[in-house]
């Protein structure tokens, strides 16, 4: 039995659509206490977003309206506590449909709450057996770190051979588990998928979308072990 686990972000749904339903609701935050336009205050953010990262948004964005730092807590209150509307990728969505039958778990990093939220949001609860946010075990064990990876294999009483890793980024997430014999898969989808990466960051596979991650294929991989 092979054991298919996924990241989250870019992964299973598009991340930009939570950053831009975080921001929707820091806008309207910032209208009702201090009149903002909120269409404005958007735009402001995204595009303080693809100039400088994400660092610095809600600093610019109050700088720009002549507001308080003070509001910072605020706005990052909001943005990590809010419901998100987002939905999974229509490919990720089959996937899932098609792989009922094999366990499945996620892998994430980021802010706890954050994570939780997305998670609840696609109704992910119910169609892994279990997902792990890094961040519960400590910034430590957050991504390239294989724990959260070997806990998967504790629970299952696998080897790692037998777990199929599906993810986006190779700048952290298959060059900690490589090493161990655990199976990567990268999926060319969200802001990485055109990133070029050394041999030791790479999947040991690549896929343009989770419609391409098949019983097939699945079955060739367990056949190569």
């Amino acid at each position: 039995m092979m054991i298919l686990v996924f990241d989250l972000d870019d992964t299973l749904y598009d991340e930009m659509t939570f950053v831009r339903s975080g921001f929707s609701k820091v806008s309207e935050y910032l209208e009702k206490k201090y009149r903002v336009p909120p269409r404005e205050s958007f735009a402001l953010m995204l595009n303080l977003l693809r100039q400088n990262g994400r660092g610095r948004v809600f600093n610019d964005l109050l700088s720009n309206y002549g507001l308080s730092q003070g509001n910072i807590k605020k706005c990052l209150s909001i943005y990590r506590s809010h419901e998100p509307a987002i939905s999974l990728y229509e490919e990720a969505d089959d996937c899932l449909n098609r792989f009922k039958g094999i366990p499945k778990y996620i892998v994430t990093d980021g802010n706890k709450l954050v994570q939780e939220n997305k998670i609840k949001a696609l109704n992910l609860g119910q169609r892994v057996k279990f997902s792990f946010i890094t961040h519960r075990y400590g910034r430590i064990h957050s991504k390239p770190s294989p724990y959260c990876f070997f806990k998967i294999c504790e629970k299952e009483k696998c080897l790692p051979q037998q777990v199929i890793y599906v993810a986006d980024n190779p700048g952290k997430d298959f060059v900690g588990i490589k090493p161990f014999g655990f199976i990567t898969v990268r999926v060319l989808t969200g802001q990485y998928r055109n990133v070029s990466a050394a041999k030791a960051y790479q999947a040991d596979y690549s896929i343009n979308s989770l419609s391409e991650l098949t019983p097939g294929f699945v079955r060739s991989l367990a056949r190569r072990i």
